[in-house]
């Protein structure tokens, strides 16, 4: 029976190519080298060590004849190479490679919520001296959000006294004040997040930083309950479950990109059209939603949500109906003005 290919076995074998070709000269600097000691600095395990050095035994130079390959002593459970076939020096970086490193770590720095930011900047001066003319141009990482708020909420978080904010939420569409008792900043999807203590909501809450229209610092230090506990953030900030609402679009071509964006249940295929499930937090949130979205869309269910989207858009074209300060009177005189039509498509797609 043929065994299946391992998942991920490109990335395995790219892995173990360039440990491989490090491996040479790491030995040739440490001589004698006990394989558990050298298996702990390289981060395998002793049995992958021991494979590692049995296939360098059959790697060589082109002939491949016994005075070509790599060659090396063993004396009990320690190894030295004796012949290294002209791999005597670590993989140098390329310079696309010595850039990508600097950007990952200039962005790991002003990345909210990093522990320990002096370790990056010392990481990222070691690569950028050993990278020489590699990364001699100036790189300069600025996150997509707003800086100068996100360092104040940095600041305060840091601080460790709790914090006053006014916070908009989008789900509810409602401004909030709250104390709030900061545990760490951190960064998600892009956006930077304060996740603290609400004293509000009495339970762990995550608040964008773009969300917050005002901070002040208090006196007192942030108390934290010991049940307080972080969110997994593994699989993002909202996590689908089954006990929140499913609603139904049917989307066209120009609302495809909802698929991508948003975490749905089922997407199906139907001529041009698709018919798209997904989880919301609330049905207010999806009736805001639902209205912002272009004339190719409309609710399937639940019919709740349909008659508030209908209700919201007709709602609105009413707004319309008349223009403030220019009533319009009909062609024979009377002073009953007309009705203005309505301006367009905007609005009504979603109720269709």
């Amino acid at each position: 029976m043929t065994r299946p290919a391992a998942r991920g076995g490109s990335r395995a074998s790219a892995d173990r190519l360039a440990r491989l070709l490090n491996l040479v000269p790491y030995l040739l600097a440490r001589p004698g080298i006990e394989i558990a000691e050298a298996a702990g600095d390289l981060g395998v395990t002793e049995r992958q060590l021991r494979e590692d050095l049995e296939l360098l035994w059959v790697c060589g130079l082109p002939g491949y004849g016994p005075g070509d390959l790599i060659d090396m002593a063993f004396d009990g459970d320690r190894v030295t190479i004796t012949y290294d076939a002209g791999i005597d020096r670590p993989l140098r970086l390329t310079p696309d490679e010595a850039l990508a490193l600097v950007v990952a770590l200039r962005m790991l720095a002003e990345t909210p919520g990093v522990a320990n930011r002096e370790a990056v900047e010392r990481a990222l001066a070691k690569i950028e001296n050993a990278g020489g003319d590699l990364v001699a141009a100036p790189v300069e990482v600025r996150l997509p959000a707003d800086t100068q708020r996100v360092e104040q909420l940095r600041t305060a978080v840091e601080s460790g006294h709790a914090l006053r904010i006014t916070y908009y939420t989008a789900a509810r569409d409602e401004t909030t004040d709250r104390v709030v008792d900061p545990l760490r900043m951190l960064m998600v999807g892009g956006r930077a997040y304060v996740e603290a203590w609400c004293r509000r909501a009495e339970a762990v809450r995550l608040f964008r930083a773009d969300r917050i229209d005002a901070v002040a610092e208090l006196d007192e230090p942030a108390v934290v309950p010991p049940q307080a506990r972080p969110y997994d953030l593994s699989e993002g900030v909202f996590r689908p479950s089954p006990d929140l609402p499913l609603i139904t679009l049917r989307i066209g071509r120009s609302e495809r990109w909802i698929t991508e964006y948003y975490p749905c249940e089922r997407v199906e295929a139907a001529s041009d059209q698709w018919l798209v499930s997904l989880r919301v937090t609330d049905l207010g949130w999806a009736r805001r939603f639902v209205l912002g979205l272009g004339p190719e869309v409309a609710v399937v269910a639940p019919v709740e949500l349909a008659e508030q989207v209908r209700a919201a858009a007709v709602a609105a074209l009413d707004a319309y109906a008349t223009p403030v300060g220019a009533p319009r009177c009909p062609a024979d005189g009377s002073d009953t003005p007309a009705a203005v039509p309505p301006a367009g498509p905007a609005g009504t797609a979603a109720t269709q």
